[in-house]
């Protein structure tokens, strides 16, 4: 059966961290991830994940100071980037969550190149069997953020050369920078470690706008992809009243 991540970042934003846990239970998700959870003790996190037996998938660095998106390709900002990339590290294993997206910031040029590599494999020597995730941004909703595009995740993952540094397929931000979902990600399933999706343009609810996802989803299966994937849109209200689309795309073939 096909199985959904709850992203917490915009799903039950209304909720406490925990109280939200429990409503993608409730809901019918198997899995659920974050993006920022470091407000919440992360006992209290772990209690609402046993509670539930939901996995926390992954969650995110901070974004640094206001108006920043990350700090690891900062030139300049290694400890920054570094405390940031150790306290994630420390709450995904208080609450046994599998991944760290590692934000990379606003930055560009060679300088900006060179401080995410190190960084990263900072953060990949420091991560044991937490992996390692990079995603790339669309210039739509980030102008400046210096992740762009999947080519250029690759050719950092293999400068990087640590196996668990893997990439965030995001089919709302490929689709609205690249396109051509379906054969981005056939051509990229080796590196893949999570998978995410949203409608495009709007980045709402995924059986609206420009992207199939019953077809998507069902060749991504068809690649082999058996984990859940990451449901984060944006529900434009009660996210009780956006997930109509559940049951019709775990079932689409």
């Amino acid at each position: 059966m096909r199985q959904f991540s709850a992203n917490l970042g915009f799903l039950w934003q209304e909720l406490s961290l925990p109280d939200a846990i429990l409503a993608a239970k409730a809901a019918g998700f198997e899995a659920v991830e974050c993006h920022w959870p470091y407000e919440t003790p992360a006992a209290e996190t772990k209690a609402a994940l046993e509670e539930t037996g939901l996995p926390m998938l992954g969650l995110n660095t901070l974004r640094g100071n206001p108006g920043e998106n990350g700090l690891s390709a900062l030139p300049g900002r290694e400890a920054e980037a570094r405390a940031a990339i150790d306290q994630a590290l420390d709450y995904a294993r208080q609450i046994g969550a599998g991944a760290v997206h590692v934000m990379a910031g606003f930055s560009e040029g060679q300088a900006a190149h060179e401080s995410f590599v190190a960084n990263l494999r900072y953060a990949a020597d420091q991560a044991g069997e937490i992996t390692i995730l990079i995603e790339p941004l669309n210039r739509h909703d980030a102008p400046g953020y210096f992740l762009t595009i999947t080519d250029q995740a690759v050719a950092i993952i293999a400068e990087v050369d640590r196996a668990n540094v893997r990439l965030m397929f995001d089919c709302y931000h490929v689709g609205r920078t690249e396109g051509d979902v379906i054969t981005r990600f056939e051509a990229l399933q080796n590196l893949i470690g999570h998978v995410q999706f949203a409608s495009v343009p709007e980045r709402g609810a995924p059986d609206r706008g420009e992207l199939n996802y019953a077809q998507i989803f069902a060749r991504i299966e068809a690649a082999g992809w058996t984990r859940p994937l990451g449901a984060e849109y944006k529900p434009g209200g009660p996210t009780e009243e956006s997930l109509h689309w559940m049951a019709a795309l775990r079932k689409s073939t």
